[in-house]
Order: structure tokens, then sequence, then C-alpha cells
């Protein structure tokens, strides 16, 4: 018989969810102190997190649900009893269909301009020969893949405390450079535990026995997704991200994946990630993005605005 987490995730992966409303990023969420929900009408399943604010206030997330197609009514009314209980500024929703976009709308939700989780991205159909992937790529991508190939760059995976410090360093010194958001090392070591060598791998390119970048990525469904990337700058002419990238899309391919997701493009924010992205030509995805329902609406508007000075 199926234990509750398997019969969640089976659902999850039917109706083509994605990794964030897994039954194991539940339990990443709780690891963090979060308090959650596994929400189940007729027809849809939702995974809420609660999300603590400063003064004691919070509000609820749903990352890329509710998954399914019941009636959305239902669904929402599960999540007032609980923003009652919690007394939560506002609900924070990112579906990841793009026909839960009217029935948002018919529900007082307004759209927001904080998002959590990317509403563009691109998405790569490897249900095709490598051949035929390689010769879709842009020229440049296609080259630099055979460069770090003659570089002599050596792809590995691991998901052992060695290759986790390497990963974490490297993102330091990207996360420095591109101006992005630094989980805790703490934060991806979970993540390894949590989710399991099944869920997520480390993949690490080395040179002379040095790493020079790394990528984590969640296999999920019918997707692997391209989540967190580093690399050393210093050994940039080694093109070692782009062959990271093919073996991650092998490795999709082997175990019967249909996608591989670029996870997030942003040609003002992000204008280098996005070029290297777009290179292996895949399907631009847009979703909804993210709406609010809000409870509180003086405590809402105050939260924007500290969210401004902040």
């Amino acid at each position: 018989m199926n234990t509750k987490k398997e019969q969640w995730n089976q659902f999850i992966k039917e109706n083509k969810g994605s990794f964030p409303q897994s039954w194991q990023w539940g339990q990443l969420q709780e690891s963090m102190d979060r308090k959650i929900w596994r929400i189940e009408t007729e027809g849809l399943k939702g995974l809420i997190i609660k999300h603590d604010l400063p003064l004691k206030k919070n509000y609820l997330y749903c990352p890329y649900g509710p998954v399914g197609k019941g009636d959305f009514k239902e669904f929402l009314e599960e999540i007032n009893k609980i923003a009652k209980q919690e007394k939560s500024i506002f609900f924070k929703i990112e579906p990841n269909f793009t026909n839960y976009k009217l029935q948002i709308t018919n529900y007082k939700f307004i759209k927001s301009a904080k998002e959590i989780q990317p509403s563009r991205s691109i998405v790569l159909d490897i249900n095709q020969s490598e051949e035929d992937l390689l010769k879709q790529m842009h020229q440049k991508t296609r080259y630099n893949i055979k460069l770090a190939q003659k570089k002599g760059i050596e792809i590995r995976q691991s998901n052992n405390p060695e290759a986790l410090n390497a990963f974490v360093g490297l993102l330091g010194q990207t996360a420095k450079r591109d101006d992005f958001y630094l989980h805790p090392k703490e934060y991806y070591q979970k993540v390894l535990d949590i989710l399991g060598k099944e869920t997520v791998k480390l993949f690490l390119a080395e040179y002379q026995n040095k790493t020079v970048a790394a990528i984590l990525v969640y296999f999920f469904g019918e997707t692997a997704v391209y989540a967190h990337g580093a690399s050393d700058h210093d050994h940039r002419r080694l093109m070692a991200p782009y062959l990271l990238q093919w073996h991650a899309i092998l490795e999709a391919k082997k175990k019967g994946l249909k996608y591989y997701d670029f996870w997030g493009i942003d040609e003002d924010k992000w204008p280098g990630v996005t070029r290297f992205k777009k290179g292996f030509n895949g399907q631009e995805v847009n979703y909804s993005g993210a709406f609010n329902l809000i409870y509180r609406s003086t405590w809402h508007t105050l939260y924007n605005l500290a969210r401004k000075i902040l």
C-alpha cells in the first residue's frame, strides 16, 4: 500500500506539478522551522507554507500550485480557514498553470510585484536524440561544450560534504559577482539530505583536480530543473558551465525525463545568465506570476512599504 508521501507525489507528478509542490519540499520547509499544510480538496492538492514576518506577523504561500483540476473555490475556503487561525496578512499564490489566472482574479486576488519563484523560464524538450539537441543549440553554445571537453574538463556527481563545500565556496564568489541572493550552507545541506540523491543531484566540473563550476539540479516528474549554479571567474575561458549543463541534460535523458528547465530568465536583472540559458534553444515559458489575497489591508500596505525601504 502506498504511503501518504507516495500518494501525494504520484498525484503531483501525474498532474505535471513541479518539485516545490512535492512532499519532500514540505519536509524541507519544516526543517527550516516553517509551518506547513498539505491541502487536499476534490481534484486539487497544494502545499501551503507559512512565512513569518517581523512583529509576529506572517503570510501564507503556495509555490507553483495548487496542482490538479478541481474547484478552486473549495481549495481557497480551506486556505481562508488557516489564514484566520494564523492571523495571516495575506495569501500569496504563484500558479504554474496559466488557466488559474482567470479563477484568481474572480476571488479578489491582486497582482504582486514580489515573485518568489520565476515567472519566466527556458524549458528544453529533451525527448529527442543527442545529435538533434546539439544541432538546434546556438552555434556558440555547441562550440563551448566541445571546447570544455577539449580543455580536459571532467564532470562528476557527488552529494558528499566535500562536494557541498566546493559548491558553496563557488556560490559565494558568484553571488558577489552577479549580485544575487545566497542561502546559507545549512540550507543546501538540508536540500541534499531531505530531498535525497534521486531527487537532487550536485554536479561538479573539475580542471586539474580543482572544482571550477557546479550546479544543483532537481529531478521530479517529467522535468529536471537547474536551480542553482556557480563558477570560478578565473577559469571562465574553460567554458565549464556549458559542459555541466550538457552533462545534466544527458543525465535527465537517462532517467527518462522529458524536459530540462533552466529555471528563470530576466534580461534586465541577469543579462549574461539569460543569454547563456537561451543558447540551449529551449522554449520560453511564461507563468501567471504572483498574486496576493489580502486579509489585513493596513498590514499589507506596511509590508509593501518595508520591502521598498529595505
